[in-house]
C-alpha cells in the first residue's frame, strides 16, 4: 500500500519550498511505481524482475521564466536542493509570455473515483505458472510452432500525486496487469512470428491464458508461406490491431505543438470536414477501469468527455495550457496525452467487412515510420492477406502501402465493430477505398 498522506505532504513541502526560494508559481509531481514481470521461454524461466521506482519533480516559474528539476531522493535536503536547481534554471531562461500554470478555475476539484486500482496478489511462482501455461497453450496448438519468444506476465501498481500553487492537490492509485505470448511458426524454410496479449486494470478482466496462447499460435501459423503481390491501387482493410495507428497520426497532426509551430498538414483544419460524415471520435476520460482513464491531466486540469471529430468534422484540437495560449485558445485537458478515444463503429464485424471489400488487401501488420506529419505523406511496410470474393485467400508479405493521410481519412468507407476494449484507442477494422500497394 502507498502512504497517500505522506506523498501529499511531500508535494506540499515542495510547493512551500518553491515559494520560499522566490518562485511566483510552481507545480510538483510525486509518483511511486512497483511491479513484477516474469518471462518463461521454452518452458524455462528466462526473467523474473521486481521493480520499485519513485521520483519527484518540481517546475517553478519566476515571473515568466521557467525551470524544472527532479530526483528520486525524498529527503528534506533533497527537496531543498531540487527546488534550488529548478529556481536556478528559471533565473537563466528567457521569458515566455505563454508560460505558467493552467488557469485555477479549471483545476479538477471534486473529481470522480474511476475504479482504477485493483492490486493483484501475485507471487513470482504463480506468475511463472501463468506464463508457462500461456506458452504451453501456444506451443501445443500445432506441431509447426517450433520456437517461442516466451510467455510473459506483469503486474504494476502506482500512485501519483500532483499539486500546484493554486492550492490544488490531487492523487489517485492505479494498477495495470498483463499477459502476453509470442511464438514462431515454421513450415519448411518459411518462418513467421506473431503474438497476442491481454491487459487490464483488474486481473479478473484479463483474457484466459489458454486463449491468449492459442491466438498467438493461430496468428503465426496463418502467416506462413506468404507471397508477394503485384503493384497497384487496391481497396485496403486495416485490421483492428493496426487501425489505431491512423488515429495516432491524426493526434500528432492536431497536437498543440504541431499547430503553433505550423508543422502539420492539418493546420487551420478546425471546423473543417476531414473524414466522411459517418466518422466520429469522442474522448471519454472517465470510463471506469479503462486503461486510458484519468480524473485530471498532467497539469491538474479537469479531464472531460468531448468530441474530437463529429460527423467527419474536426471539432477539437489536442491542447495543453502552453500550446493553447500560443494559439489563443483554451486547454482541452490533454497535457500528457488523450484519455480513452472511442471511434464510432458500424454494425459489421470483420467477416462482413471482408465481404464488403470483396477484393483487396487485408493488412494485419505495419512496419517502419514512413509518415510525414508536415505533408501527410504516408508509406509503411506491411503484411497481411489477399482477399477475393470476400474471403481470405493467402498471406502476403514484403509489401509497402502508400498514400496521403488527408486522402486516407477522406476515403474511409466503414469502421467495423471488432474493436478491442483493452486499448486506449477503441477502433475496429477500417476499410479504405483504395491505396497504392507496392509489391513485386
Amino acid at each position: 500500500m502507498f502512504d497517500k498522506a505522506a506523498l501529499e505532504s511531500l508535494v506540499h513541502d515542495l510547493l512551500r519550498e518553491a515559494k520560499a526560494q522566490g518562485a511566483t508559481q510552481a507545480d510538483a509531481d510525486v509518483s511511486i511505481v512497483k511491479g513484477l514481470s516474469v518471462t518463461v521461454r521454452l518452458g524455462e524461466v528466462e526473467t523474473v524482475e521486481f521493480n520499485q521506482d519513485r521520483g519527484l519533480g518540481i517546475t517553478v516559474y519566476v515571473g515568466k521564466r521557467k525551470g524544472s528539476a527532479s530526483t528520486s531522493d525524498f529527503s528534506a535536503q533533497a527537496v531543498k536542493e531540487t527546488v534550488a536547481a529548478a529556481c536556478g534554471i528559471a533565473r537563466y531562461t528567457a521569458e515566455d509570455e505563454c508560460s505558467g500554470l493552467a488557469d485555477p478555475e479549471r483545476m479538477a476539484y471534486g473529481y470522480p473515483d474511476l475504479d482504477l486500482n485493483h492490486p493483484w496478489d501475485l507471487s513470482a511462482e504463480k506468475a511463472i505458472d501463468i506464463a508457462t501455461a500461456c506458452e504451453d497453450a501456444a506451443r501445443s496448438a500445432d506441431k509447426r510452432i517450433t520456437n517461442s519468444e516466451g510467455g510473459s506476465v506483469s503486474t504494476h501498481e502506482g500512485f501519483r500525486v500532483y499539486g500546484n500553487s493554486h492550492g490544488f492537490v490531487g492523487s489517485y492509485p492505479t494498477t495495470r496487469h498483463g499477459v502476453s505470448c509470442a511464438v514462431i511458426a515454421q513450415d519448411g524454410d518459411t518462418m513467421q512470428r506473431d503474438y497476442w496479449y491481454s491487459s487490464a486494470r483488474a486481473s479478473s478482466e484479463l483474457l484466459a491464458v489458454d486463449f491468449i496462447g492459442k491466438r498467438a499460435a493461430e496468428r503465426a501459423l496463418r502467416r506462413l508461406n506468404g507471397r508477394r503481390m503485384a503493384t497497384g491501387k487496391v481497396p485496403v482493410l486495416l485490421a483492428a490491431e493496426v487501425s489505431g495507428s491512423l488515429i495516432g497520426h491524426l493526434l500528432a497532426a492536431i497536437r498543440g505543438d504541431s499547430l503553433y509551430r505550423k508543422s502539420t498538414f492539418l493546420l487551420d483544419s478546425l471546423g473543417k470536414k476531414i473524414f466522411p460524415a459517418s466518422f466520429h471520435i469522442h474522448e471519454q476520460p472517465h470510463l471506469k477501469r479503462a486503461l486510458g482513464s484519468a480524473p485530471f491531466d498532467a497539469e491538474g486540469f479537469a479531464t472531460r468527455g468531448h468530441a474530437i471529430v463529429e460527423n467527419g468534422v474536426l471539432c477539437s484540437y489536442v491542447l495543453d495550457t502552453y500550446s493553447a495560449r500560443k494559439l489563443n485558445m483554451t486547454s482541452t485537458g490533454n497535457a500528457g496525452g488523450t484519455h480513452n478515444l472511442l471511434v464510432a463503429s458500424g454494425d459489421k464485424d470483420l467477416a462482413a467487412l471482408l465481404r464488403t471489400m470483396d477484393k483487396g488487401l487485408y493488412v494485419t501488420e505495419l512496419m517502419g515510420q514512413g509518415v510525414n506529419k508536415v505533408t501527410g505523406d504516408y508509406s509503411r511496410g506491411a503484411a497481411g492477406f489477399w482477399v477475393e470474393n470476400g474471403q481470405i485467400q493467402y498471406p502476403v508479405e514484403e509489401i509497402t502501402i502508400a498514400g496521403n493521410l488527408r486522402d486516407m481519412f477522406a476515403s474511409i468507407i466503414e469502421v467495423g465493430n471488432d474493436f478491442e476494449p483493452q486499448r486506449n484507442v477503441r477502433i475496429g477494422s477500417v476499410l479504405l477505398e483504395q491505396m497504392m500497394v507496392a509489391g513485386a
